[in-house]
């Protein structure tokens, strides 16, 4: 996901931190759940094998953010052979994803699911695309309760009643595949519940929309029905975008009401991965330059999913084995 502005208004509520474990981490217990205010200890970076494909930034020793203003002539579609290999790491993306979700319980430490998730993209022979851009120190994202997206995996044990974001990506063959999803860890209360479905029927919606000709506006609009009929804010700054050869690319696809007359073609590839809140759509970044979370402390939940427009609608290249998405296409 990508930060589409960086902006954050005052006023920051004051209140006084916990701390999980014993481990240093800044928390705060609000109504039930614990509050994220501040980043945790993080392990080492971990290895690639030096056999494996590495993205152009990992090369380079540097990544520069995308370029995502988006016109009709700046979305380039991807042809023959490229989209085979877009469905092989969709495919992965979401194997990835489901492993490292079924390890989830109490007491787990999201730096312990990172390792897991780093070492079935490896296993793969494929390189895990968030570990080096621009900086970031892991192989997975992993935010909980009030952070919004981009949350790195650290010491912090997973406690009954959170709710986590795991976003993978995965680099194969020459391009990236990128998905996310939002879990219960344990029981939690109908609030978070209704939260979770919030961003996934969101997703659904906005994907059914998809198909040649359509405006790439009309997700925003599938977007702000289901947010509105949950009573959810949408977090407007973050937002999906093209995929493939690079990480990030055209079009911007903005998950509110918007109204950019850029169209969907055949061999357009993007992800959709709405964050919708329980409360303000206002977030802030902590220490580590990363973490996105809200600025009223309320929790947050996000699913993606990576799509290409076919001739005859739309084709979800990161659906999961168990996941019926409406209109995707074998």
């Amino acid at each position: 996901m990508l930060l589409q502005r960086l902006w954050c208004s005052g006023g920051r509520r004051c209140c006084k931190p916990t701390i999980n474990a014993a481990r240093g981490i800044a928390t705060t217990r609000v109504s039930g759940y614990e509050k994220i205010a501040a980043p945790g200890e993080v392990s080492p970076r971990r290895v690639v094998p030096d056999d494996i494909e590495k993205p152009s930034y990992v090369r380079a020793l540097i990544a520069r953010a995308a370029d995502m203003h988006t016109t009709q002539s700046r979305i380039k579609p991807l042809q023959g052979e490229m989209l085979g290999r877009m469905r092989d790491a969709g495919r992965l993306a979401a194997d990835t994803l489901a492993y490292t979700a079924s390890h989830i319980a109490p007491g787990v430490t999201t730096d312990a699911l990172d390792e897991l998730a780093h070492e079935f993209i490896v296993s793969a022979g494929a390189y895990p695309s968030p570990l080096g851009y621009m900086g970031f120190k892991k192989s997975i994202c992993t935010s909980v309760n009030n952070v919004i997206v981009h949350g790195v995996p650290d010491d912090r044990e997973l406690q009954e009643g959170d709710i986590i974001n795991i976003d993978v990506t995965v680099f194969l063959n020459g391009v990236h595949g990128d998905t996310s999803r939002t879990f219960a860890v344990g029981a939690v209360d109908r609030s978070a519940e209704r939260l979770i479905e919030g961003a996934e029927k969101a997703l659904h919606d906005a994907i059914a929309t998809c198909g040649p000709g359509v405006p790439y506006c009309a997700i925003g609009e599938a977007v702000e029905a289901v947010a509105d009929f949950y009573r959810l804010s949408i977090c407007p700054y973050f937002i999906g975008h093209g995929i493939g050869p690079s990480f990030h690319a055209p079009p911007a696809v903005l998950h509110y009401y918007n109204d950019e007359d850029y169209v969907m073609k055949p061999g357009h590839v993007f992800t959709i991965e709405p964050a919708l809140n329980e409360g303000s759509p206002e977030f802030r970044i902590l220490a580590d330059e990363w973490t996105a979370v809200t600025l009223d402390g309320q929790r947050s939940a996000q699913a993606e999913h990576t799509v290409l427009i076919t001739e005859e609608g739309v084709e979800v290249l990161t659906r999961r084995k168990d996941e019926d998405c409406e209109r995707a296409v074998e």
